[in-house]
């Protein structure tokens, strides 16, 4: 009985091993497409009494967007620079 299992065991590893892996089709290769992202903007912060901070924005349409909400967040704000972030 136990030579019936090895037996048993050994033609499934055999058969398993002789099939071939699928081969990957030209529509499997079609490069994705972006959604399009929502821009993102980093803010530099320089508070009114010495400190700065750099402050990552992603939830706005512009750079007007992301100084108005970074202006309504924080307080004592003694100057602003946003740029877009790459």
């Amino acid at each position: 009985m136990l030579s019936f299992g090895y037996h048993a065991l050994r033609q499934k590893n055999l058969e398993s091993s002789t099939m071939q892996g699928q081969r990957k089709t030209a529509a499997n290769n079609k490069p994705r497409q972006r959604r399009n992202q929502r821009p993102e903007f980093i803010a530099a912060v320089r508070y009114l009494d010495g400190r700065s901070e750099l402050i990552r924005v992603r939830d706005a349409d512009d750079i007007a967007e992301a100084r108005s909400m970074v202006l309504a967040e924080l307080i004592d704000v003694g100057s602003l620079v946003i740029a877009h972030r790459h």
